[in-house]
């Protein structure tokens, strides 16, 4: 080990008992360049930030213009700073038009929190729904909405009541009542495995919010931006949230969270009492000079389109890949996901691959599943590469 990674290992929080520890140097486009000289495909494009790879040049051009203006000044919301006033207002002439106001956060989990919050303010109630499978973030709040009860348990007693209900099935949403402050949800679940939700359940869920004042709150952390083949995973089911809360590629590579509703619901945090949420570096104007180009990017290149189409091609090829270790593939746009038969199988397969030069990962709460989540700007000669590392990887542990 070089001393670099003996120092990461002494003095950085680990997070895991084997960390991979890759040591790198730079980063460009679709790849990652390590210290050695090894160059690794990222085929989970830093688990969804790095939406146009790394180091686009309109998003360089933009951090480096905002630097030299000027870095932080005030805490959020009390200075009108131009990188923050024009990233929310592009993002509410994308989003649907009901969603006027964008608050702006440090992280996902972040924004979960401030979603939460304007929740229970806004319609007096204390509980929460979530849904089996889900991921929200690790912070108390975020973890109590987590799905898997390992990640909750050694974290004692959580915020709540939250009610957690199975994904997809229309009938557990009888039990949501008037003591439910707010539902939140993953259109498309990428922790749990890449599970898609059918229409006709976000429609009857819509419904059932409606009916008893319960707010619908979007986790688009994930799938936002292009990713499922649409500039928000909203758009495939017809369906308007009360909130939608965003992160990793919102912020071009750099740190930034968001949840975005209606006035009158964001309206609630301003008052009785005023500051009643606050964040020091939540929309950062260096996160959000990035966060823009990288949005103008993707809008003027449609790469949510073109995530669409590769994603299919994509999705049609590690289909072909058959293996008695694969049970089953799902997908949608540029997000992947394999399920294999058994974890074990899994975990090797992320590991050759990786050795291969390919990095992919499994996913927290579906430790069967291995989730692909590259570039909207991955070039076809490098998906040629992804698949033929996989395959390779495939063969490898058939034996």
């Amino acid at each position: 080990m070089s001393e670099l990674g003996e120092i990461f290992r002494q003095s950085v929080a680990q997070t895991s008992d084997a960390p991979l520890g890759l040591e790198i140097s730079r980063a460009e486009g679709s790849w990652l360049i390590a210290t050695d000289g090894r160059r690794y495909l990222d085929f989970i494009a830093g688990i969804g930030v790095s939406a146009l790879g790394h180091g686009h040049p309109e998003v360089i051009a933009a951090i480096e213009a905002q630097a030299r203006r000027h870095l932080h000044v005030m805490v959020y919301g009390e200075y009108v700073i131009e990188s923050q006033v024009r990233f929310a207002r592009r993002l509410t002439e994308l989003l649907p038009a009901e969603l006027t106001r964008v608050y702006f956060t440090n992280s996902g989990a972040e924004a979960i929190e401030g979603a939460l919050k304007t929740a229970r303010k806004f319609t007096g109630r204390a509980g929460f729904v979530a849904f089996d499978g889900a991921y929200h973030g690790d912070t108390m709040g975020a973890l109590a909405l987590a799905g898997n009860p390992a990640f909750r348990a050694p974290f004692g007693a959580l915020p709540g009541p939250v009610l957690h209900l199975r994904f997809g099935d229309e009938a557990a949403l009888a039990r949501i009542d008037s003591t439910i402050a707010a539902v939140v949800i993953e259109p498309i679940q990428a922790e749990g495995g890449v599970r898609i939700a059918e229409a006709r359940f976000m429609r009857a869920l819509r419904e059932r919010c409606d009916r008893i004042g319960a707010l619908l709150i979007y986790d688009e952390v994930l799938t936002g931006f292009g990713r499922t083949g649409k500039l928000f995973a909203l758009e495939h089911f017809g369906v308007v949230p009360d909130i939608v809360v965003m992160a990793k590629a919102l912020g071009g590579g750099l740190p930034l969270g968001a949840f975005c509703g209606r006035d009158d619901l964001i309206g609630t945090l301003s008052h009785d009492p005023p500051l009643g949420h606050i964040t020091t570096f939540g929309g950062h104007p260096l996160s959000c000079a990035a966060g823009l180009a990288a949005l103008n990017v993707i809008v003027r290149e449609r790469l949510y389109e073109r995530a669409a189409v590769i994603g299919a091609e994509l999705l049609h090829r590690i289909v072909a890949m058959r293996s008695s270790k694969i049970a089953a593939v799902r997908g949608i746009g540029l997000l992947v996901g394999i399920e294999f038969r058994d974890p074990e199988s899994a975990r090797r397969f992320v590991a050759v691959t990786i050795a291969r030069g390919v990095i992919i990962n499994w996913t927290l709460n579906a430790e069967k599943v291995v989730r692909l989540a590259p570039p909207l700007t991955i070039a076809a000669d490098e998906i040629d590469f992804a698949i033929d590392a996989m395959q390779a990887a495939l063969d490898e542990i058939e034996n």
